[in-house]
């Protein structure tokens, strides 16, 4: 497994679950000086991704993009996969597609969190997997375009109400048309939703495609009460050979939350 960290570019996130905020300069110099393996860009838009001089900060650091976020399209413009607006679903899955194709140019998948929305108001549950379903078969198609999966990150019910536990999404997701999608077990949610995260992540098994590296209270590892190395011997135990990447609040500092992340990662590797 190899270990990453979030850098976000985008304001309005202001006191979300990511460690860096001072531009990807600075992200790199300081991931790469903590021996992390690659950064997890959080970025407002696919224009936003300069590819080509992201490409030579990272040769520059030696690190890879562990993956690519799609929310800010939600924080921004409050856009979402299942809005009742159809309008505004096209601009959503739109806005997706298009970070899908510079994260596959950085050689990294496209994640889908925040903009999976949820059934409210005159949209049912019902109705609003029906369209999420219709999203994923073709974001995961299009992604596969590009030789990359498509992540579907899984939320606590305080985010979502559609899907919240690994088992309840691999199940649905072996119904889609699409085999490109693969769940991001992000452990903050699981610790909210999971009975038992070691059997969570064996019930998704093969399936799962990325992981947040957070502890019980968003923070770092080390600063809450998940036993990681259950969990680490339970995503070894499917195969997972992909990043830990720390998605999580910068606390005390981001300099001390990067320092406790890459000490945990070694400490549970080694």
């Amino acid at each position: 497994m190899r270990s990453a960290i979030t850098v976000s570019l985008v304001p309005q996130a202001a006191g979300g679950p990511f460690v860096f905020w001072d531009g990807l300069a600075d992200a790199c110099a300081s991931a790469a000086a903590l021996g992390f393996d690659a950064i997890e860009i959080f970025p407002p838009s696919a224009a936003a991704i300069e590819v080509a001089a992201i490409r030579e900060l990272l040769a520059r650091h030696q690190l890879a993009v562990a993956a690519v976020g799609t929310g800010g399209g939600w924080v921004i413009q409050k856009w979402t996969l299942t809005h009742a607006d159809a309008a505004i679903r096209v601009q959503a899955r739109e806005f997706i597609r298009g970070i899908v194709d510079v994260a596959a140019a950085l050689g990294a998948p496209a994640i889908l969190g925040s903009m999976q929305g949820r059934a409210e108001g005159v949209v049912t549950r019902e109705q609003a997997l029906g369209w999420l379903g219709e999203a994923l078969d073709d974001l995961g198609e299009h992604a596969a375009q590009h030789g990359r999966v498509f992540l579907y990150e899984p939320l606590n019910r305080y985010e979502t109400n559609l899907l919240n536990r690994l088992g309840d999404t691999a199940a649905w997701l072996r119904t889609l048309r699409t085999k490109n999608v693969r769940i991001l077990a992000d452990l903050f949610h699981m610790n909210i939703e999971e009975a038992d995260l070691p059997t969570a992540i064996a019930d998704a098994g093969a399936l799962i495609g990325h992981v947040h590296f957070a502890d019980s209270n968003r923070r770092a590892i080390g600063f809450g009460h998940t036993d990681i190395r259950a969990v680490h011997a339970a995503l070894d135990k499917t195969g997972y050979r992909g990043f830990l990447s720390a998605e999580i609040l910068p606390l005390p500092d981001a300099p001390t939350a990067a320092r406790e992340t890459i000490r945990s990662f070694e400490k549970l590797t080694r």
